[in-house]
């Protein structure tokens, strides 16, 4: 959950089913009306010219109807920020780029409305034991975040209370959005995009579920309680409903924060490898990935800020309402195409793709060749062999620069040159979110400018029985 505070508040959001879809489908109505109009007139001039109005067409049309559901709040906000992260398979350019702009609304709803569901879900007697402040720290689409006292013993905690009628709005809300994707031709509903939406669906049913959420925060707690490296909030379950967590207040920095800008090097990359470690234990030992790569679920804490200093950095974890299951059926070939990277054999990594469904013997070997090629670069920062990285990758001591590398952007580039875009299918809904996952990995080690090579830390991964988890973890601590 973000930890801007909201300079904007409302008294209510609108959560009755019928409101929001005329809201939604009156909106749908016109957009597709414009839409046309458009095509009726756009037939008159070179095809760069049409090409270029029917961009610009589609901005406007996408800039319009984001506009429409930032207005409804709610789940309608929060799915379409779903959809711009996840959504590049399923909707054009424009129609992400527009959604983005989601992500910046992130209006609060005022205390008598939240104080109303503390009362409601906690009862008179058990509010009574905590000092809340009415002002919260943090806003989302969800629902936001007041701190607050208890006052037998002064321990701060956090309450991340959700909006009323959100919950129970999730699926007429996806489905009033799905349609007015349709209405305004902006999507194309094909099966692909049909079983992705079935997935946000889900994804939305369990960020609203508080209960499932304080389950699993608590499951990564104790995960992680062996590695002081990492801090988990412990949920405090007397204040703790369906609507609300209620959490230790766990103070720290902003990964963008001047403070974190200013730390030395070799702490920046000790928190860079801190990070990569974990996506590494989430895919190869417990099968549960945290899936937002939203920095509002991090903080930094300093080496002497508290009374328990282990004497180096440690990351706050904060947010644990998009974490997914993934079955080993999903998951071993996604090892099996890394494992395959890292040893640099091309025809196991295509062997993976296959089996994940979105590469296809039918496609020309040069395709296949290519694609898997593009696959394993992926890998560039955890590769054995350091010889191809650019000179602008790697600094003085031969280690690599994040940052610099500018990987992501040459890996784009590099499949948009290729043949690939003409053969590729649409990745399995599970793909989409976990690659959404490495990415948001990546540039969180990249915005700290961290400098190291990964390879020890994969390689540590991929030869390593899971049982030997808790061993590893200690000697990394000591590293």
């Amino acid at each position: 959950m973000s930890s801007r505070r909201s300079g904007k508040s409302v008294s209510r959001i609108k959560t009755g089913s019928f409101e929001r879809r005329l809201s939604l489908t009156r909106a749908g109505l016109f957009a597709g009306t414009r839409l046309a109009s458009h095509m009726a007139t756009n037939w008159i001039g070179s095809k760069e010219k049409r090409e270029e109005k029917h961009r610009a067409m589609l901005s406007n049309q996408a800039r319009f109807l984001v506009h429409e559901l930032g207005q409804l709040k709610g789940s309608v906000v929060k799915i379409g920020q779903v959809m711009a992260l996840y959504g590049e398979h399923f909707l054009p350019e424009e129609v992400t780029e527009a959604l983005h702009t989601l992500e910046d609304q992130t209006t609060s709803l005022e205390w008598p409305a939240i104080e109303k569901v503390l009362k409601d879900e906690l009862g008179n007697d058990r509010l009574a034991e905590l000092d809340v402040d009415p002002d919260p720290i943090g806003a989302a689409s969800l629902g936001q975040v007041h701190r607050a006292v208890r006052r037998s013993d002064g321990l701060e905690l956090v309450l991340k209370v959700q909006y009323p009628g959100v919950a129970d709005a999730v699926d007429s809300d996806l489905n009033a959005v799905a349609q007015l994707l349709k209405v305004a031709r902006l999507v194309s509903m094909g099966p692909e995009f049909n079983d992705w939406l079935e997935e946000v669906r889900e994804m939305m049913h369990r960020e609203v579920d508080y209960r499932l959420e304080a389950r699993t925060t608590e499951k990564f707690r104790k995960m992680l309680s062996s590695d002081p490296r990492f801090i988990v909030p412990r949920v405090l379950q007397e204040y703790s409903t369906a609507h609300i967590i209620a959490s230790t207040f766990e103070h720290g920095h902003s990964l963008n924060s001047k403070p974190v800008r200013d730390l030395p090097l070799e702490r920046r990359s000790a928190l860079g490898k801190a990070a990569l470690e974990l996506f590494f234990r989430e895919l190869f030992v417990w099968g549960e990935i945290q899936t937002d790569p939203n920095f509002g679920n991090y903080r930094i804490r300093f080496a002497g800020e508290d009374g328990d200093d282990p004497g180096y950095d440690r990351v706050v974890l904060l947010d644990f309402g998009a974490v997914q299951s993934y079955t080993d059926e999903f998951l071993d070939p996604v090892r099996q195409m890394i494992r395959a990277s890292y040893e640099n054999d091309l025809d196991a990594v295509i062997d993976g793709g296959v089996k994940l469904r979105f590469m296809s013997r039918d496609w020309p070997e040069e395709v296949l060749e290519t694609f898997g090629s593009v696959c394993m670069s992926v890998l560039e920062p955890l590769a054995p062999d350091h010889n191809e990285w650019p000179d602008y990758a790697v600094n003085g001591q031969g280690e690599y620069r994040w940052k610099q590398s500018d990987l992501p952007s040459r890996v784009a580039r590099r499949a948009a040159r290729s043949a690939i875009s003409r053969y590729f299918r649409v990745p399995p809904k599970e793909f989409v979110f976990l690659n959404r996952k490495l990415i948001g990995v990546y540039t969180f080690i990249a915005v700290l400018h961290s400098e190291f090579n990964g390879e020890h830390l994969l390689r540590k991964y991929l030869y390593q029985d899971p049982a030997d988890d808790a061993s590893a973890t200690s000697q990394s601590t000591k590293a």
